[in-house]
């Protein structure tokens, strides 16, 4: 029996580009050695016009038909469409209407946003339809879908929505195309290469990361993403802040997981204005990769570190001593278990006095074998780390804080980016973290909540938080910190006086 042509038809608004997708769809296609034809159906002009696009392919290459050609069809037929790509909304609900798309067949790609008619807009109340309704309809007449937000993907990525509509349908791996195929069609087709392929990249990291159903395999998800689909999305945003948040990405996949990068990307969707965005990614990720004993066991044995040693040492092939001195309180023994009993372990010991005063003594030769044995089992915590109670107090912290900026964000980018940056003084190790993390909890208490309930007015906070955080920067025993905040004080008590 021979094969079935594979179906694509395409709606987009007049302005997104749509015949440029097809050419590159075809373009891929001829690359591929694919038969491949496509046509335009121009529509009525609403919201600048509504296009569609047809495409077959017919997924046997020339060089294996023997000098046959295929009979490939110039227009879809109802109940024949193997996947429709819709770039609006409504428009999807209208090929929906139209019958082309079917519950037993097709794959549904849309984006959830929407560009309003000009019936809609002339209503004199809420004249919108109903986007609920519309993607209730996509569910139950589709045989899957995917369902994102093309537009703001789009933006996003500084490119039109064409290349994300791209991108999401290589990654649905209904056509016979690899992803390469696609990207050298952009780069071919030579116009802005560099925005497309962003866009592009988007379009495909974000639909790797919807799991749905693959075609022909009923039940089965898409793959968790990978280091590069996060990359993608690091990728896509504002320029101000892509180097960071990609290098975040990174460095947070490497230090726990991927899971636990994509709750860094997650963590800064709700900052969108670049400079901020950029500041938090900065910060965000020296935060979320926090020095706890794991951290701190995996830095000490670390190849790279004991190459850096023996260079230092100038030393090669010959014996050598690496002697670690520790001095370990009982907070940061606790650190590994889990919170309950660690809670119960650290109050009985503030208890008795021991907190501050008790410490353990300890010198590991890292170059013997049981050394170097006792930082590689504490290394290999790292997986049970998201159970353990220095992360919990550490997650709990850093979602306070960013709910700290998110709220100063309505009113003052100036007034969040200073909050954000306070995280400079959350760094370290054992001491010397406790006394940054003291010397936040003293500026947000005495600065940073005043200001949000108005207590102190925005312009004197922000100067105010700048004010205290370079003297806890300047010195982190707190004395500096300690006049800023009496000076802080007495600036905020003379308006008062004066009323």
């Amino acid at each position: 029996m021979s094969p079935r042509p594979l179906t694509l038809l395409i709606a987009a608004l007049g302005g997104e580009g749509g015949g440029v997708l097809t050419d590159w769809i075809v373009s891929a296609a001829e690359a591929c050695d694919l038969p491949v034809q496509s046509t335009s159906i121009p529509g009525v002009a609403q919201r600048t016009g509504a296009t569609t696009y047809y495409v077959e392919i017919y997924p046997v290459r020339h060089s294996e038909l023997g000098g046959r050609r295929p009979v490939l069809a110039l227009a879809p037929g109802v109940g024949d469409v193997d996947m429709v790509v819709a770039s609006e909304l409504l428009e999807a609900g209208r090929q929906i209407s139209s019958g082309f798309v079917t519950a037993d067949r097709t794959l549904l790609i849309a984006s959830t946003s929407r560009v309003y008619l000009t019936t809609e807009k002339m209503a004199m109340s809420d004249g919108r339809y109903d986007s609920e309704r519309l993607m209730q309809a996509a569910a139950a007449n589709s045989r899957a879908q995917v369902l994102f937000d093309m537009e703001a993907a789009a933006r996003s990525a500084g490119a039109i929505v064409n290349s994300v509509m791209l991108g999401a349908i290589a990654a649905s791996g209904r056509l016979p195309i690899p992803v390469e195929a696609f990207e050298a069609a952009i780069r071919h087709d030579g116009k802005q290469v560099e925005s497309n392929l962003n866009g592009f990249r988007t379009g495909l990291a974000v639909v790797r990361d919807k799991a749905f159903p693959v075609a022909g395999q009923p039940g089965k998800r898409a793959a968790k993403p990978t280091l590069a689909a996060l990359e993608a999305h690091a990728a896509a945003l504002p320029e101000a802040a892509r180097a960071l948040a990609t290098e975040g990405v990174r460095r947070l996949a490497a230090y726990q997981n991927l899971d636990y990068a994509r709750l860094y990307l997650d963590r800064l969707k709700p900052f969108t204005e670049p400079k901020l965005l950029a500041e938090v990614a900065r910060q965000l990720a020296v935060r979320m990769s926090f020095e706890d004993v794991i951290r701190v066991a995996e830095a000490k044995i670390a190849p790279a570190r004991l190459k850096r040693i023996e260079s230092e040492l100038g030393v090669k092939d010959q014996p050598y001593v690496v002697t670690e001195f520790l001095k370990p309180g009982i907070e940061e023994l606790c650190q590994v278990l889990p919170p309950r009993l660690a809670r119960a372990i650290v109050r009985y010991a503030e208890k008795r006095g021991w907190l501050g005063t008790l410490y353990f003594g300890m010198e590991v030769k890292t170059t013997s074998v049981f050394g170097y044995l006792r930082f590689w089992s504490l290394a290999k915590l790292k997986r049970f780390r998201p159970k353990s109670w220095r992360y919990a107090e550490e997650q709990a912290a850093i979602e306070a804080w960013l709910a700290r900026i998110a709220a100063a964000q309505s009113r003052s980018v100036d007034f969040a980016r200073e909050i954000a940056e306070c995280a400079r003084l959350i760094k370290g190790y054992g001491d010397t973290w406790k006394r940054g993390f003291a010397n936040y909890q003293l500026i947000e208490a005495r600065v940073i909540v005043p200001v949000l309930e108005g207590g102190i007015a925005l312009r004197t906070g922000i100067d105010a938080i700048a004010s205290a955080r370079t003297a806890a920067l300047l010195d982190p025993e707190g004395e500096a910190l300690g006049k800023a905040i009496a000076a802080i004080d007495a600036q905020v008590a003379l308006p008062l006086a004066a009323e």
